[in-house]
């Protein structure tokens, strides 16, 4: 089970080669420590190319430290941050944004993770009034925790919006690099172009070993920010190899060709389990993970070959996710023991 490749997560597969070689490049003699190190400031450089030269950027250990870093160092502990009811900070950080901040999570039901002006309006009111925590971030997941992607003009009716009434917007960019494939745009043109303020910007689902970086598209955003990473134990010493991933991701957009072959892998065995009678797919399938409703009676045997997650226990839903490093024959294998299951289940249903 340990060299299988499974569906659970993106998170489970491993690091890709070209990054392992640079770890091996980078290791030979000593180097400044904490960031001012050349291979730190060669992937800020590159970053910036990417993103924007505007782009003030600071990298951290893991993607709960992003989102909360990026939240804390733009609101006040009397704020509220606005988020989708499945966001990743609202249901799978063990509240370390509403700590580490002080602010209350406003969440919001959505069909398909994605926010809505108006949805968002519902918390939009009180504003000045001292007994109401004060709406000020807007926070969206690209791409959500659904699967499914924001268009460009999605982000910027969001961003304009939240901008007129003097909120800021932050951007959960775990699956960044599936979003960008899935719409074939840029990195830049997803994230300050359409008007985000803040980015956390993952890897490790894209081929990274560890560490995500926390982009300001506004300079005066990150004023103190360092004093908060610092505080936040998030100040890596050995900066040199967390950084140094993203410059190799970012050149020739290797994150490019990972999340293209994720999302096509996706979408392989989305055409081979859409035919399946006994399945439906929940979501539509735009990027690496699929959504579906299967038998509640084979999940176990199946997850015990082919490990991956219930994603709600009451409707018998999982979530199927793919890698940059997932292949044809994984999922060919997988479907052919879903299937063998499933006729199993029948016979067995039949006899008694």
């Amino acid at each position: 089970m340990l060299n299988k490749r499974g569906f659970a997560s993106d998170n489970n597969s491993g690091v890709h080669p070209k990054i392992l070689k640079r770890f091996e490049e980078i290791n030979n003699g000593h180097t400044i420590g904490y960031g001012d190190d050349i291979y730190t400031q060669e992937a800020i450089e590159i970053i910036k190319k990417n993103f924007g030269q505007q782009t003030e950027v600071f990298f951290v250990y893991n993607g709960t430290a992003a989102n909360t870093l990026a939240l804390k160092a733009i609101t006040h502990s009397y704020n509220s941050i606005i988020c989708a009811e499945t966001s990743h900070m609202n249901v799978d950080e063990c509240g370390a944004p509403e700590k580490f901040t002080g602010c209350k999570l406003l969440s919001l039901s959505t069909d398909n993770g994605k926010l809505t002006i108006e949805k968002i309006k519902y918390h939009l009111h009180d504003f000045g009034f001292e007994h109401h925590a004060q709406p000020k971030v807007i926070s969206i997941t690209q791409t959500t925790e659904l699967g499914t992607v924001y268009t460009i003009k999605e982000i910027k009716k969001i961003t304009s919006y939240a901008h007129k009434n003097g909120l800021l917007v932050h951007m959960d960019g775990a699956r960044l690099y599936n979003a960008a494939v899935s719409l074939n745009v840029s990195l830049q043109e997803i994230t300050s172009d359409a008007g985000i303020d803040v980015l956390s910007f993952g890897s490790t689902k894209n081929g990274g070993m560890f560490g995500e970086a926390i982009l300001f598209f506004d300079k005066k955003l990150a004023e103190n920010f360092k004093y908060y990473r610092k505080q936040g134990m998030q100040l890596h010493s050995k900066m040199r190899y967390l950084s140094s991933q993203f410059a190799v991701m970012l050149t020739d957009e290797l994150w490019r060709k990972n999340a293209a072959h994720a999302n096509k892998m996706a979408k392989v065995l989305y055409e081979k389990v859409k035919k399946i009678p006994e399945i439906t797919v929940t979501q539509k399938v735009e990027t690496n993970g699929i959504f579906a409703i299967i038998p509640e009676d084979i999940i176990e045997k199946l997850q015990s070959e082919y490990f991956f997650y219930i994603w709600d226990e009451a409707k018998s839903e999982v979530r199927w996710m793919t890698s940059f490093d997932t292949t044809e024959n994984d999922i060919a294998n997988f479907v052919d023991k879903l299937i063998n299951l499933l006729r199993k289940t029948l016979i067995n249903s039949k006899v008694i």
